[in-house]
C-alpha cells in the first residue's frame, strides 16, 4: 500500500522521552528492540497497512485507544484487559462502551508474538499503532521511544474518574492534562486528533436537546450544524447512530477539524470550549488558516511523544503479556 508520510524531523533527543520525575520513563528509548526484536516496526507497520487498507475508519479508533490507555494509569495497555470475575475493567467503564480496534491489536500482537515470543509489549504495541493509524491517515510521522512494560491493574471506575470528558471546558481539562504532566498546548493539540473517527449521539446529544433552563440548543453551537446534527440524533437516547468529528474527512489527518471548530461546529463542547481561553483559541485560529499544517503536524509529534510516555512502566516492572486482553 503505497503511503506518502509527512516526517517530524530533528526533534530534539529529549523530547523522546518524557520529562518528568520518574527514572523509569528515562529507560525508553528508540531501537529499544534492535537486538530483541530488531523488525518490531515494520511488523507493525505491515499489520497495520492491511488492517487501515481493510477498514479506513478504524485509524481514529485506534488512535482513541492510545488515548484512553495513556490517561488512566499511564500508558501500560490497561486499557486492553477485559473484565473478570469481581472485577469490571477500564474498557468495560461508560467512557470506554465505544471503544474500537480490540481485535486489530490482538491481530498485529499475535504477528509479534510468532516472530519475538515474550518480547513486545502490548503497550508499546498499542503505542506504535496509534502512531501508524495517523501515519496511514496522511499524517505525521514522529519516532516512538519504546520499552514500556505491561500492567497488571485495569479499573473501570478510575477510567470512568480520570478520562477528560467530552463536555469538559478548558479549566477542568487543563487540570485532568495537568495530572499526565501535559499543559495547554498539548491540550490543543491533542484535540486535533478528533480530525479522525466518528463519536455516538449521547456524547453530544446534550448540545442539541434541553442544554440548559435558558437554551434548548447550546448557544456556542453554530445553529445551521445544530440543525445538521438533529436530522442524525433524534434523541439524547440515541446510541446508534453516528456522527463524524470532522465532516467530510473524518478519514484523513489535516487540520480541517480546527476550521470546524473556528466556525463553531466542532463536535463535543470540549471543542467548543476551545475558543473560550485565550491560548486555545489563538492556536485553533491560526492552524484553521490552513497555512500552518506543518506546523500542527511537528506539535502533534511532539504532544503525542510527551503522551506516550506518560505513568510508563519500565525495567522490571509489570510484565510482558503474552496475550494484551489477559494478564499472565
Amino acid at each position: 500500500m503505497a503511503i506518502k508520510v509527512s516526517v517530524v524531523l530533528l526533534l530534539p533527543l529529549a523530547m523522546l522521552l518524557l520529562v518528568g520525575n520518574s527514572p523509569a520513563e528515562a529507560q525508553l528509548e528508540v531501537g529499544y528492540y534492535s537486538k530483541t526484536c530488531p523488525n518490531v516496526e515494520a511488523i507493525v507497520r505491515e499489520e497495520m497497512e492491511k488492517i487501515i487498507s481493510a477498514a479506513p475508519s478504524l485509524a481514529g479508533p485506534l488512535l482513541r485507544l492510545h488515548f484512553h490507555d495513556c490517561f488512566v494509569r499511564g500508558c501500560d495497555a490497561s486499557v486492553l484487559l477485559n473484565s473478570t470475575e469481581g472485577n469490571l475493567a477500564e474498557r468495560d467503564a461508560k467512557p470506554n462502551k465505544s471503544l474500537r480496534g480490540f481485535g486489530s491489536v490482538d491481530r498485529v500482537k499475535a504477528k509479534l508474538e510468532a516472530a519475538c515470543p515474550n518480547t513486545v509489549s502490548c503497550a508499546d504495541v498499542l503505542t506504535l499503532m496509534a502512531r501508524d493509524a495517523v501515519v496511514l491517515a496522511k499524517g505525521p510521522f514522529w519516532p516512538v521511544a519504546l520499552g514500556r512494560r505491561d500492567g497488571k491493574v485495569s479499573s473501570a471506575t478510575e477510567a470512568a474518574d480520570q478520562l477528560p470528558p467530552a463536555n469538559g471546558d478548558v479549566p477542568l481539562l487543563t487540570k485532568i492534562f495537568a495530572s499526565k504532566g501535559l499543559d495547554l498546548k498539548d491540550l490543543v493539540v491533542l484535540s486535533g486528533a478528533h480530525s479522525l473517527g466518528t463519536a455516538h449521539c449521547p456524547s453530544y446529544a446534550s448540545r442539541l436537546y434541553n442544554f440548559s433552563s435558558a437554551y434548548s440548543t447550546d448557544p456556542t453551537l453554530d445553529s445551521e450544524y445544530a440543525d445538521r446534527l438533529r436530522m442524525r440524533c433524534k434523541s439524547v437516547d440515541d446510541k446508534a447512530m453516528l456522527s463524524e468529528m470532522d465532516p467530510g474527512s473524518y478519514k484523513t489527518f489535516d487540520t480541517s477539524y480546527y476550521r470546524h471548530v473556528a466556525k463553531r461546529r466542532g463536535l463535543f463542547q470540549s471543542d467548543a470550549a476551545l475558543l473560550t481561553d485565550a491560548t486555545t483559541r489563538e492556536y485553533v485560529q491560526r492552524i484553521a488558516t490552513g497555512k500552518f499544517d506543518d506546523v500542527f503536524f511537528k506539535d502533534f509529534g511532539e504532544s503525542m511523544i510527551k503522551m506516550g510516555n506518560v505513568g510508563v512502566l519500565t525495567g522490571v516492572e509489570g510484565e510482558i503479556r503474552k496475550k494484551c486482553y489477559i494478564v499472565n
